[in-house]
């Protein structure tokens, strides 16, 4: 009785386990940016969450999927130009999943596929490019890798958001020139802004010296102006002096003169005014005649 006590025991703990373990197997908890894809016997049911979701043990199967966007790398590939020349390139791609039951019923190995997709297409758009353009027109690439990944890989169920070139390494020899090509170009601009700036300090100088002659001819004017009228103002009253004196003061005035020319060492011969107004009158007398 006791052995089959214990056997009975055995067999319930058993069940309860296998109940246990089934029931933690059917339980699953998506989170909001996952959802489940269920296959019932094989078959696929459709995407399900988020939240508490019941499988049916051994019948159903589920994988998850991941609804944020995603970024990959994809490392230096060599590619050839429309030139002929070899660069290595590499770049960052973004995707997301939009249609869970798509991402896995479509493609076996999404991440592998994509990522091989993504290295012929880059080979693809870098050959029918010059090398000039790959190393100017980055958005362009871009763009082109974009549209050419979302169209492969919409049919996955996935959309391609973005891609972005991170580095473009050409050959040396090329490198050496965009080098040499740059320095010149540099030089040039150097050379450039050099003349320019002395074609602005000469003209600067110029005017200058412009500005200056002006304003000496114009003070040299304004001075003569004023020097006339203070000459003519002085005249002026000079004159209006003159017409104020009576012809006493005026014969007060040749007296001193007459003194002060009688005061000197030298000997002086003094005609008076009225003996040249004789001689004069007399001159005149004489060519009458």
């Amino acid at each position: 009785m006791t052995g089959n006590a214990t056997v009975l025991i055995c067999a319930i703990s058993g069940i309860g386990l296998l109940a246990i373990v089934l029931l933690a197997t059917a339980i699953r908890i998506v989170p909001e940016y996952q959802r489940l894809v269920v296959f019932r016997l094989g078959r696929s049911i459709g995407g399900k969450g988020p939240g508490l979701i019941f499988l049916i043990p051994v019948i159903d199967s589920a994988r998850r999927v991941d609804l944020r966007e995603q970024v990959r790398e994809i490392p230096h590939q060599t590619s050839i130009t429309k030139d002929n020349a070899a660069i290595s390139v590499d770049f960052i791609w973004y995707y997301k999943v939009l249609d869970a039951e798509a991402s896995v019923i479509q493609v076996g190995n999404f991440e592998s596929a994509a990522e091989g997709m993504a290295t012929t297409t880059l080979r693809a758009v870098i050959g029918g490019i010059p090398l000039d353009d790959v190393l100017s027109e980055r958005d362009h690439i871009n763009n082109l890798l974009r549209t050419r990944l979302d169209e492969v890989t919409e049919r996955w169920g996935v959309k391609v958001t973005n891609v972005e070139i991170r580095e473009i390494i050409p050959p040396r020899e090329i490198q050496d020139s965009m080098n040499r090509q740059m320095a010149a170009e540099r030089e040039r601009r150097a050379q450039v802004t050099q003349s320019t700036g002395e074609k602005e300090a000469s003209i600067n100088i110029a005017d200058g010296k412009k500005q200056a002659a002006i304003l000496e001819a114009e003070g040299q004017r304004q001075s003569a102006i004023l020097r006339a009228q203070g000459y003519a103002e002085a005249l002026e009253q000079i004159f209006k002096a003159a017409q104020g004196i009576d012809q006493k003061t005026m014969t007060l005035q040749y007296f001193d003169t007459l003194k002060e020319l009688g005061q000197g060492a030298s000997t002086k011969y003094i005609f008076p005014m009225e003996f040249t107004s004789m001689l004069d009158s007399f001159l005149k007398g004489r060519e009458g005649r």
